[in-house]
This record gives C-alpha cells, sequence and structure tokens, in this order.
C-alpha cells in the first residue's frame, strides 16, 4: 500500500507538493493509477485553473470513481486550492458544473468589492491569516493541529467554497472583510483552499499533520 498519492489529471503543481511532502519526510507517488488510487494509505488532490475542466480532466482519465471509492474508505483525503473546491457539490465559475459531492454546498466567486463597498483586487492573491470558524481558541486536532490562530498563509484565488453545514467549515479568512473558507472537513475529508506547500513552515507542519493521520 503506498503512503500517499498525489492524484495526476494535468492540471496542478504536483512536483510542488511532491517536494513537500519529501521536505517532511514522507514518500508521495505521484500517479493517475487506478489501483494506487484505491489503495493509498492517504490521497491528496491538487489543483490550480477552471474547475470545469479540472473535473473534465478526471472524467478523462475515469478517476472520479476511484477518487469517490477513496473517499467512502475512512482514510485521509486533502483537496488543494481547486483540489478543495472540487469536494464540493458544484462550481458557478463559468457556468454551472458538478463537483465531486463530498461536501454540501457550491463554489462562488468572490465579491468583486469589499464589505465597504469598494472594489479590490480578485483574484484574492498573496499571504492572509487563518482563524478557526468554530469558535475555539486553538486548533486542537486534524490537519491544524499545534498551528497558532492568526498564522499566515498563501492564498491564489477567484473563487470560494459555501458550505452548507457550518461545523465543516474548520478555518475560515477575511478578504476585503469578506468570509472565506480556508480549510473544510468532513470526517476524513480535509480541503484547503490556500497552497501548503508554497505557505513555508506553517504550511510543511499542516501536510506533516495530514502525514501522521495517516501513520
Amino acid at each position: 500500500m503506498n503512503e500517499i498519492v498525489i492524484v495526476d489529471y494535468g492540471v496542478g503543481n504536483v512536483l510542488s507538493v511532491q517536494r513537500a511532502f519529501a521536505y517532511v519526510g514522507a514518500a508521495a507517488v505521484i500517479t493517475d493509477s487506478l489501483d494506487a488510487i484505491r489503495s493509498a494509505k492517504a490521497l491528496v488532490l491538487p489543483g490550480v485553473g477552471a474547475f470545469g475542466n479540472a473535473m473534465a480532466e478526471l472524467e478523462k482519465r475515469n478517476l472520479i470513481d476511484s477518487i469517490k471509492e477513496f473517499a467512502k474508505s475512512g482514510r485521509p483525503f486533502l483537496g488543494i486550492c481547486l483540489g478543495m473546491q472540487m469536494m464540493m457539490d458544484g462550481s458557478e465559475e463559468f457556468g454551472f458544473h458538478k463537483g465531486l459531492g463530498f461536501i454540501s454546498g457550491n463554489v462562488v466567486k468572490i465579491a468583486d468589492k469589499d464589505v465597504d463597498g469598494n472594489f479590490h483586487k480578485i483574484p484574492h492573491v498573496g499571504w492572509n491569516s487563518i482563524k478557526d470558524a468554530t469558535g475555539k481558541d486553538t486548533f486542537e486536532e486534524g490537519i491544524l493541529r499545534g498551528i497558532k490562530q492568526g498564522s499566515s498563509f498563501y492564498f491564489v484565488h477567484s473563487y470560494t467554497p459555501v458550505p452548507v453545514h457550518e461545523e465543516e467549515r474548520i478555518a475560515d479568512t477575511s478578504y476585503g472583510g469578506i468570509r472565506i473558507a480556508a480549510v473544510i472537513r468532513k470526517g476524513n475529508l480535509y480541503g484547503c483552499q490556500f497552497h501548503p506547500e508554497k505557505s513555508g513552515p506553517k504550511g510543511l507542519a499542516l501536510l506533516k499533520n495530514f502525514v501522521d493521520l495517516a501513520s
């Protein structure tokens, strides 16, 4: 059984994700093998670009059923950036496109005005701090275990997931006063809107927590 499998579907910065896992001492395999995906100890779905195109690539490679099968296994799953968005029911990016349906809710465009009505830059790019979305003072478990409130991570996105169930929002960030889901979770399924592989020591700590979940 492979320790960590990074899904290769032609979309996403898979090599930088693999290098980040290697840095924290984990061997991660980049593959589109159905058998490798099904038998992974932990599965990572990265991604950059447009939602609809990414889902089409998963379908073209017949990966969707294997990813869904893994998600039901109880083993750790991590969606990164677009990979997190694909965990949702669907996205409104360039028309409506169906997602994997792991988390109830859709992906919507970030408003081009802040809460004061002033235009701000879209996409949301750069370092931004996160806070616990459940009202707790500390991150106590899962991929954020031991990471301090207010830690900053690197974001690049124009769309944001809006989970139906508040308890599935683990951490939020704020952009122009707009609440953005930074980390989501449902059981063994995690997603982060930021790029942990580009987020320095805090991002590496998150990936190490994910590796530990598979131990």
